[in-house]
């Protein structure tokens, strides 16, 4: 018998329909694979005075940290044979109740390193399951504080006991070989904890280079740290996008950054020239973790990245 019309519709839909499935199960594996993928990308920022040595400074971000998670704890603790000279860490290091001592036992012998730090909004606050797809859309303004707290006072004492630099909504100085570097940072703008006040004022002209420290590149902290004469912003926060068109363009920031700036070694503001007043390098870390409840990355891998720092005029 011959179909009819609607038949052969319904045979049509039905086939589109499973194609529709099998590549949605497809990308989403493949998302969950990419998650679970660490790699090491290195740039170069020329912000140091003429005749230094270059200084490699290991920017860790987002580790969104939980007991089980074996590989990134193995690969996180392989960087300490890189041997750099200088540890930054942008926050949300946790995402678990139990993670202080596994992100301590990951980092090891980076703890003997010189380092300095600032939090995240999920250093504070326990992980709750929210609608994947929500990053994607305008931020409504809203911030999830009505969960558990987690140990954000503990992580601090192991990194300050350790000889890392709290800039929590503060400023400070770090020698590292014969160099004088000038820090100022800023508690979690995301939540709005950034004290931008607490902290104004011209950047150090003593030292030898000045760098501000922040998890998530908010314009208010970028543009206050440029005005006052820093020579680069580190930040985080972003996941580089997470979820990301072919060739890693981002969507979306979770923040007010642009997407095109979600990630790597930028000018801030955008459209200005190094050496321009009023501006400043900017380096925004893709971080190495996600959130729990969705552990999915796609044309965005997980990174942790090796900065040299070379003089001026020779990146």
């Amino acid at each position: 018998m011959a179909l009819t019309p609607v038949s052969a519709l319904g045979r049509a839909t039905t086939r589109l329909a499973a194609g529709a499935l099998v590549a949605g199960a497809a990308t989403t594996a493949y998302a969950a694979w990419e998650a679970r993928h660490y790699v090491l990308r290195e740039r170069t920022l020329p912000v140091l005075p003429a005749g230094a040595r270059p200084l490699r400074v290991l920017h860790l971000t987002d580790l969104h940290m939980t007991p089980g998670q074996r590989a990134k704890q193995e690969w996180l603790a392989g960087l300490a044979g890189l041997r750099p000279d200088l540890v930054v860490d942008t926050g949300d290091n946790l995402a678990h109740r139990d993670a202080v001592p596994v992100v301590t036992d990951a980092l090891g012998p980076l703890l003997d390193v010189p380092g300095v730090f600032v939090h995240g909004s999920n250093d504070y606050f326990e992980p709750s399951f929210r609608n994947p797809f929500a990053y994607l859309l305008p931020d409504t303004g809203k911030r999830h504080t009505d969960v558990p707290e987690l140990p954000w006072r503990e992580l601090s004492r192991t990194f300050t006991d350790a000889g890392w630099l709290d800039l929590t909504n503060t400023r400070g100085r770090v020698r590292v070989g014969d160099l004088d570097l000038a820090f100022t940072g800023v508690d979690d703008p995301h939540l709005g904890y950034d004290r931008l006040d607490e902290v104004a004022g011209p950047a150090d002209p003593e030292a030898d280079v000045r760098l501000g420290v922040t998890h998530a590149p908010y314009l208010r902290v970028l543009d206050a740290f440029a005005q006052d004469g820093y020579d680069a912003v580190l930040a985080g926060h972003t996941h580089g996008g997470q979820v990301c068109l072919p060739g890693g363009r981002a969507l979306a920031t979770n923040c007010d950054l642009e997407p095109a700036r979600a990630r790597g070694v930028h000018r801030h503001p955008a459209d200005s020239a190094p050496g321009e007043p009023g501006s400043t390098w900017m380096h925004v870390g893709a971080g190495l973790g996600t959130s729990p409840y969705a552990r999915i990355r796609v044309a965005c891998r997980p990174e942790a990245v090796l900065l040299t720092l070379v003089p001026i005029g020779e990146g």
